[in-house]
């Protein structure tokens, strides 16, 4: 439970920075995903109303519902700005909120949002008191308001533990649901190994849900990290690009690989939900950083495997990328 919030299990969605948008979502759900979490989208472009925020990164498809809960990833360094936003998408049916307290990008820190407001915690406290009070706002009167989640680093440097101490605020100044915890600093984005001691020492002494992330790039590490810090559940990010058959082996127990076939199958899947999403033009250029993860999953040779991502990434229409994919035409019959 995330406050009032029923999630159906214990195996999660992060958000994906540009890639996290309602199919991505949708698919996690399709093998298994208890709730997924849109990419971040800035508060800033949601007061301005900037259309592709507004138009694309906010949608929520209803086929997606049907697996479990959307929650939103907003992120910004303004609490007024903030309570406007998290209003904004109440409104338009998020089933609960995510506040993005961990992104190392410098872009991002230096506005003084994501894992910035680490070295800020009576900010964060604020902006996260925003963002509770403007989900109530939007609140049906009938139903109960989304639940507020935080997404955070243990700290913005190597050694620190500000993410741990700011943690336990949120939750009992703000009123935060859950903590989404990434055991690692912020200086040192995914390298590492993540700090699942400190997360054990979050989980023990928390007065509400820690979800763990963090170097769970397959289904052992995640069923260690989740045994060893005794999370209320994991999301998986990294590790499910690409591979969706991830959430199958968590939550229904799948034990064999894909297949060639399953996998050129998802990808058309996911072809044709991108051009749903964007039109043919776009999606045929925004598709072009997805092929690597489902070559990657065919299990060719190193040759074989760079002849077809060239071949993908090169197509100019789509037309020709299901060609490629043809088991008895063009590229992957040469790879194979």
């Amino acid at each position: 439970m995330l406050g009032p919030l029923f999630v159906p299990n214990r195996v999660l969605l992060a958000p994906l920075a540009g890639i996290g948008n309602w199919f991505v979502r949708l698919q996690a759900k399709r093998y298994g995903a208890g709730m997924a979490v849109s990419e971040m989208i800035s508060t800033h472009a949601i007061q301005h109303g900037n259309e592709k925020t507004c138009g694309e990164m906010l949608r929520i498809d209803q086929r997606e519902r049907a697996g479990g809960p959307v929650s939103i990833q907003l992120f910004g360094e303004e609490p007024a700005i903030m309570r406007e936003a998290a209003a904004h998408v109440a409104s338009i049916g998020a089933d609960a909120i995510d506040i993005n307290m961990g992104c190392p990008v410098p872009k991002v820190c230096k506005t003084g949002a994501g894992a910035a407001m680490l070295d800020d915690p009576d900010r964060a406290v604020a902006l996260a008191c925003a963002a509770v009070e403007g989900a109530a706002e939007a609140a049906d009167a009938n139903g109960p308001a989304p639940p507020v989640t935080v997404k955070l680093r243990s700290g913005v440097r190597r050694g620190e533990t500000s993410g741990f101490e700011l943690a336990r605020r949120l939750v009992e100044e703000a009123g935060v649901a859950a903590i989404a915890f990434h055991p690692r600093s912020a200086s040192v984005q995914h390298k590492g190994a993540p700090d699942y001691e400190l997360a054990a020492r979050l989980v023990a002494s928390l007065g509400a849900p820690v979800i763990l992330t963090g170097g769970l790039n397959d289904a052992p590490s995640a069923r260690e990290a989740f045994e060893r810090t005794g999370a209320d559940a994991v999301m998986l990010a990294r590790g499910a690009l690409g591979n969706p058959w991830l959430f199958a082996e968590l939550v229904q127990g799948r034990e064999r690989a894909p297949t060639r076939a399953e996998v050129v199958r998802e990808l058309d899947w996911t072809i044709a939900r991108a051009v749903e999403h964007l039109g043919e033009p776009r999606a045929t250029r925004y598709l072009r950083k997805f092929y690597p993860w489902y070559v990657a999953r065919l299990g060719l040779d190193a040759q074989a495997a760079k002849r077809l991502q060239s071949a993908l990434l090169q197509a100019p229409s789509l037309a020709l990328v299901r060609d490629a994919l043809q088991p008895s035409r063009t590229a992957l019959a040469l790879a194979l």
